[in-house]
């Protein structure tokens, strides 16, 4: 299985870097996260929010791949235990789908991607900025692959 996050964003703090980095070492190569950054809509002084999301939105979906199993990270969505998120990733598995898991800029998703989107997650009720949110997102995986190996780190 391979999973794939789609993220606004480039040109990330050094602190970001390194904790996804981090996080995503440890996973073997059967559950490895792949990073690829979207770049992000013109937000400047006058700029079109609306336009900026849109751009967004083209460049996530077309980097979607074909048959990828899409979820994407909204408020909105459903919050999921660490327990249940290693229920999905099993069936995920199971299913033997790739996972692309979707990542808005600061403005949110594009409403394009998360109607895409076969599920909807929430992280938090919390506002999170979007470059923590890469962070967390690694670190739930990777506590969620312990937790399927009945590896003590989950505790």
């Amino acid at each position: 299985m391979k999973l794939r996050i789609l993220a606004v964003g480039t040109k990330m703090p050094d602190w970001v870097e390194k904790g996804f980095a981090e996080y995503s070492k440890r996973l073997p190569s059967d559950f490895q996260i792949e990073l690829h950054e979207i770049t992000p809509g013109y937000r400047g002084k006058g700029a079109d929010i609306a336009r900026a999301m849109k751009t967004e939105g083209d460049a996530i979906l077309a980097a979607i791949g074909k048959n990828e199993h899409v979820v994407a990270l909204v408020v909105e969505g459903k919050s999921w235990s660490t327990e249940t998120l290693a229920e999905q990733a099993q069936g995920w598995r199971m299913n033997g789908c790739n996972v692309c898991l979707l990542i808005g800029g600061p403005d949110g998703l594009d409403a394009r991607c998360v109607a895409a989107a076969h599920q909807k997650w929430s992280l938090s009720a919390l506002t999170l900025p979007h470059p923590l949110v890469r962070i967390v997102l690694a670190e739930q995986l990777y506590r969620a692959w312990t937790l399927l190996q009945g590896h003590p780190y989950h505790k």
